[in-house]
């Protein structure tokens, strides 16, 4: 017992370190994107985006990335009972809206097993998915696409 009671002071020490230590990392400035200014202070309206119209399939930059949507999505209502993207994109109706047909790999559970219905991880499409738009980056971006996916 003697034991346990003297590791306990060592153990609030580097327990008090820890914070401390965590403490300074969070000191570490972090700037809002908006800079110095504060949000109620802001009157500017952000410029809307413009959605390309529906085309064919973008360009992916890297393998395994989700398909960017080619089209503008405003209105389309995704709950537990309905996805609008799968009146189009399912694959009963695919070939009638001259839509991609969603993956295969959209009807597997995480075990691997496959389902007769779309998955419940991959039924939010916008978790992965989103519209391509003519906005600029946020941050500087060097990003480079990977050669074997890139167009030649």
């Amino acid at each position: 017992m003697k034991h346990l009671s003297a590791k306990k002071p060592v153990l609030l020490l580097l327990g008090v370190l820890g914070l401390a230590s965590a403490q300074s990392a969070l000191a570490i400035e972090i700037q809002s994107l908006r800079g110095e200014n504060d949000i109620k202070e802001t009157t500017e309206v952000p410029e809307v985006k413009r959605y390309n119209k529906d085309g064919q399939p973008l360009p992916r930059n890297y393998v395994l990335q989700p398909p960017l949507i080619p089209h503008k999505i405003d209105g389309y209502q995704i709950t537990i009972k309905h996805n609008k993207c799968l009146s189009c994109h399912s694959w009963k109706n695919y070939r009638r809206h001259h839509a991609t047909k969603i993956s295969q790999t959209h009807f597997q559970s995480r075990d691997g097993i496959v389902l007769a219905n779309v998955s419940a991880r991959r039924y939010f499409c916008l978790q992965c998915h989103v519209p391509q738009t003519n906005a600029l980056p946020l941050v500087e971006n060097t990003f480079e696409p990977v050669e074997s996916v890139s167009a030649q």
